[in-house]
């Protein structure tokens, strides 16, 4: 792997990347249509009032959610054009048959598909993650927030021969047609990265085996993959065990080194995916 600060990045290979600085102004200093595929994990706008605090029901205690700077935005309006300017930069930096994947919650999914739609991004799938160990519903007062939603697409709808692996899309959906229904835990035990005191890294760190099927049932190996907002850099993670190429940003100094001492261990993890594929 190949790590590079912001100013130090112009001129590099792209392959097996990862790079500290805004996304933005990286996407910017890329190439056209250089990448086979792409995964935006983005800010949810989680944010409750200030005023407010989750409070696990008959405690005291509070509910640890997501509190981080780089999920607040000012109004929605200023979240859409964040959405805007990154949609705009991937879109020329997909090739014409590449594919683009966006996770998220009811909080910001649906801004994300009505903006891929109106940019011309085809839309293919939406691939519903069901999570088999959500967080308690504490209040009582609502359904169990249990899933989130993966928006699957092309760049436009004249994208023919982009790659579907229907072999792992069997494997890995419900039933004998294999729905777009994933049932998989979100992190815990030994994969959920923890600090020293014991704290998760990062608040909505993504599990291995979702990126597993991402990568496995839109790419081929050796295909190169952009993660504009790898956190702790699942997708990398992933990808370099399956044979894929990676260029990850993140602008976060805390999850980059984090992400640098994943990787540079990680044929020593205990979740290869060899015996998997």
């Amino acid at each position: 792997m190949k790590f590079f600060e912001q100013e130090y990045f112009s001129g590099e290979e792209l392959s097996d990347v990862l790079v500290e600085g805004d996304c933005i102004q990286i996407m910017d200093r890329l190439p056209d249509e250089i990448f086979d595929m792409v995964f935006i994990d983005p800010p949810y706008y989680l944010q409750l009032p200030t005023s407010r605090k989750l409070r696990r029901w008959g405690v005291k205690t509070e509910v640890n959610g997501v509190d981080e700077e780089w999920d607040k935005f000012k109004s929605f309006e200023e979240y859409d054009s964040f959405v805007v300017k990154v949609l705009e930069r991937v879109q020329r930096l997909m090739k014409p048959d590449a594919t683009l994947w966006v996770i998220g919650t009811y909080h910001n999914i649906h801004r994300w598909g009505k903006i891929m739609q109106d940019m011309g991004f085809w839309i293919l799938n939406d691939v519903i993650w069901l999570k088999t160990n959500p967080m308690p519903n504490w209040l009582g007062v609502r359904f169990t927030n249990a899933t989130e939603t993966l928006i699957w697409a092309v760049k436009d709808k004249g994208s023919k021969k982009y790659t579907f692996n229907k072999e792992y899309a069997k494997q890995f959906g419900i039933g004998k047609i294999y729905e777009n229904v994933w049932r998989i835990p979100i992190c815990s035990g030994e994969e959920r990265l923890r600090d020293e005191k014991g704290n998760k890294v990062h608040p909505t760190q993504k599990p291995v085996e979702l990126l597993k099927r991402v990568i496995l049932t839109s790419t081929r190996e050796g295909d190169l993959i952009l993660d504009p907002m790898a956190g702790v850099g699942t997708t990398g993670f992933v990808a370099k065990m399956l044979r894929r190429r990676f260029f990850m940003i993140e602008k976060e100094r805390i999850y980059v080194e984090w992400t640098k001492a994943r990787l540079k261990k990680f044929s020593k993890t205990a979740y290869s995916l060899k015996n998997d594929v």
